[in-house]
């Protein structure tokens, strides 16, 4: 699959997110400061796995689609991963 410069650049964020969570530790911040970044780098990770999900889908099913295939059982992996990576 070819990855987009928008979900890489998602990913660097969050990167730059969990660099930061880890100097809040070090610098002795509030727990709840501290989950509280955490669950924004959660919500972005959700979110990056959904477009990853979605975009996939949709070029299968179009490449199924194109070969006269039934997309369906792909629909359902699809739901599938995304109740997995929750």
């Amino acid at each position: 699959m070819d990855y987009s410069d928008e979900i890489k650049n998602r990913l660097k964020r969050m990167e730059g997110q969990v660099r930061g969570i880890l100097r809040m530790m070090e610098e002795d911040k509030h727990c709840k400061d501290v989950v509280s970044q955490l669950s924004a780098v959660r919500n972005a990770a959700d979110k990056a796995i959904a477009t990853i999900v979605a975009a996939n889908l949709e070029k299968c099913i179009l490449e199924e689609q194109a070969i006269g295939r039934d997309s369906s059982k792909l629909v359902k992996e699809a739901i599938e991963l995304l109740v997995k990576s929750r």
